[in-house]
């Protein structure tokens, strides 16, 4: 088994959802941390550990940001972090992947699968072995507590319940 340092600077942990019933918005979350146990030649035995400051978020909007940082949304000041912990790697044939794990978000505790993709092992020019992956999967906001909303005078709702993950992320051999 061998350990890999996240790189934040080559990563991220974005999202989407719908606002106002037809377009979307992306955000992301700018400081996180984690572990990565990670074998390319046995992906079941791989097991990965991430924490995020809930306070790291970011839309691009000062304003709708705060909103989300606010006990509406993640109440950043009682519920600091989210965390994901994964329980078992799955090969599913040609570099893909499923990752199911637990995420926690307000101290509330649901399942999570994840479509990686491995985009494969390199050295970089400083001679450190690198690989690197893509995730995607969804939420929803509101088997987490997550559950302000506002209903359009035109009818529906200004935030949507399903909330897309993608993620890109490079990781260094420890």
């Amino acid at each position: 088994m061998t350990s890999w340092n996240f790189d934040p600077a080559h990563s991220e942990i974005g999202f989407r959802v719908r606002h106002m019933m037809f377009s979307k918005v992306r955000g992301s979350f700018e400081s996180w941390t984690g572990e990565f146990i990670f074998d390319p030649e046995d992906f079941s035995k791989s097991k990965t550990t991430v924490t995020i400051d809930a306070s790291s978020i970011t839309t691009s909007n000062e304003d709708r940001d705060n909103h989300l940082k606010s006990g509406d949304f993640f109440d950043t000041e009682k519920f600091p972090h989210l965390r994901f912990e994964s329980t078992s790697f799955e090969a599913v044939g040609d570099g893909k992947l499923k990752l199911h794990g637990e995420l926690t978000i307000k101290d509330v505790t649901q399942p999570l699968t994840l479509d990686v993709e491995y985009h494969g092992k390199a050295v970089d020019p400083w001679g450190n072995d690198r690989v690197g992956f893509s995730a995607t999967g969804s939420i929803h906001r509101k088997d987490f507590g997550l559950t302000w909303n506002q209903a359009l005078e035109a009818g529906g709702v200004l935030v949507g319940d399903k909330v897309e993950i993608d993620l890109q992320v490079q990781a260094v051999k420890g």
